[in-house]
């Protein structure tokens, strides 16, 4: 009878239905920012894998929830002091947490809801946790925000601009890894070039200092020599 051969595809496996958000504006972000969440624990597994350096996670506090993440301009996690992650417009934080807050079965309902944020570079996993389980490596970037109650209108709009796509997580961020290694390659060399100009320009000043020196002593007589003057007397230079 005839076979049938299955060829093991990883790239099918670690494309994820990921949704897509974008937040209100803001002085900072005028389109507004990208927000994403997973569609369930594995998800939020992936997405915990694959996270951006400046991304910043978001989660009801105590409760079981979405995860939300909103990612901030690139390179600001390296530029932006150590409380870059804070630096988010207040309507923009309150977005996420809506949003976070929306997608929790107990935490839709309650008022006064505490939702937590951090780095997602903080969030740590630990061999015994479940799926779609966080802990953080350290708890002083660990920063909370309170919801008194769920507000439609930001809800909606945020609704509003959801997008489910089917996206490769790994290769994204390996394609932003590529990209940051090819600007640190590039800054290293323009360094590099500035450097050697530098010691070219010190060489050649000293070089220049060194020829003004011959010269001048061309005129002048070697230390401790006497010459003698035209009546035989010694003459001390």
């Amino acid at each position: 009878g005839s076979q049938t051969v299955s060829f093991f595809n990883p790239t099918i496996l670690s494309k994820k239905m990921v949704f897509y958000f974008t937040s209100a504006p803001s002085e900072k972000a005028p389109e507004g920012y990208l927000l994403y969440m997973g569609k369930d624990k594995y998800e939020n597994e992936e997405l915990i894998k694959y996270a951006w350096p400046e991304d910043v996670w978001f989660h009801v506090d105590k409760e079981s929830s979405a995860h939300v993440y909103i990612r901030l301009p690139r390179g600001i996690h390296q530029n932006g002091g150590p409380e870059w992650y804070k630096d988010i417009a207040e309507n923009v934080v309150e977005d996420c947490c809506q949003l976070v807050k929306a997608n929790s079965i107990k935490g839709n309902k309650l008022d006064n809801v505490t939702i937590v944020f951090t780095p997602a570079s903080n969030l740590k996993k630990t061999g015994g946790m479940d799926t779609g389980q966080v802990g953080f490596h350290n708890q002083k970037l660990v920063f909370k925000a309170k919801i008194e109650t769920r507000k439609n209108e930001i809800v909606n709009r945020l609704e509003k601009t959801k997008k489910w796509e089917e996206t490769n997580l790994q290769a994204e961020l390996m394609q932003r890894q590529k990209e940051d290694k090819a600007v640190a390659a590039k800054a290293a060399l323009e360094e590099k070039l500035a450097r050697e100009k530098q010691e070219a320009e010190w060489k050649a000043e000293k070089e220049a200092r060194s020829y003004d020196k011959l010269y001048d002593e061309s005129n002048m007589t070697r230390a401790g020599e006497i010459e003698l003057d035209s009546d035989g007397e010694p003459d001390f230079m």
